[in-house]
């Protein structure tokens, strides 16, 4: 199984090319592209010349032995009663689809929209309209299980795609040519589920990648497996069970937060072992 991690946390520090070469020389087979940066002067997803800075870190990331294997689109993907928002950030999600077609990536994932009534088929709606895009650059959208929050105290709640039921009516309602699952393992535990429940849910067919990263079941930290409290036995277990394809991918970057620079790279190289070593006892 090969093992990836999102390049966001650590570009943001370091840059985009300094990035990747410290996630390849820390071991990582494979890069989850960030393309959380909005700003059309900074960012090369969203800029006049993405075509070619897209190749460029192609080329880059072959150049040091790794590769883009997924890529995370820009989000929300919607904000209710943000009009001007949802007009802006519709274009970027298509282009952020081009640009990891680009990079290599086979997945993207674009986050559902949180609704409450009509949620399903606006959700529907707004993903088959990115099926001309997936079309014609030959990759697939992945839905990812998200949470929400309860307005009045604070409390992390269900809101989209967050059961294991749910996420697979969502899945078999669209296309599974152009659609598949990214479980945010995370993600599942701040909602009464369990990320092992939702990944023999899902099964074999639907889940086809991962975000992996530990939390305390109170809060989403986005932090290396082993220091919170989710159950590793028990989700490589189920994903060896489903007999699982994707590739193992931390989002764990909440890790990196406190380290100094001179220890970044020394922090990456674990990460990527605690990845190797959890893929390991996923496997079939």
């Amino acid at each position: 199984m090969k093992i990836s991690t999102q390049t966001g946390g650590l570009y943001k520090r370091v840059g985009d090319e300094k990035a990747i070469r410290m996630l390849a020389e820390a071991g990582y087979d494979a890069l989850d592209y960030s393309m959380f940066d909005f700003d059309e002067e900074t960012s090369p997803v969203f800029g006049a010349n993405f075509e070619k800075r897209a190749l460029e870190l192609k080329q880059l990331a072959e150049d040091c032995g790794v590769y883009f294997n997924q890529a995370h689109a820009p989000f929300p993907s919607y904000r209710v009663g943000d009009e001007e928002y949802n007009r802006a950030i519709n274009p970027m999600i298509k282009r952020s689809i081009a640009f990891a077609a680009i990079l290599g990536a086979k997945i993207i994932i674009v986050h559902p929209i949180a609704l409450g009534k009509g949620q399903k088929e606006f959700n529907l709606e707004f993903y088959n309209s990115l099926i001309p895009v997936c079309r014609e650059y030959n990759i697939k959208v992945a839905l990812e299980n998200m949470f929400g929050g309860n307005r009045n105290n604070g409390n992390i709640i269900p809101n989209v795609c967050s059961t294991g039921y749910e996420f697979c009516e969502f899945l078999d309602a669209l296309p599974k040519e152009h659609f598949t699952a990214c479980l945010d393992i995370g993600h599942a535990g701040l909602v009464g589920e369990t990320a092992e429940n939702m990944i023999l849910t899902l099964g074999h067919d639907r889940l086809k990648a991962l975000h992996v990263h530990d939390n305390n079941h109170l809060r989403d930290l986005h932090t290396l497996p082993f220091t919170q409290s989710l159950d590793w036995q028990a989700i490589t277990g189920a994903l060896k069970e489903i007999r699982y394809t994707g590739d193992f991918t931390l989002e764990a970057d909440g890790f990196l937060d406190k380290f100094p620079d001179e220890l970044l790279a020394a922090a990456c190289k674990l990460m990527a072992q605690t990845a190797r070593y959890l893929a390991d006892r996923s496997e079939a």
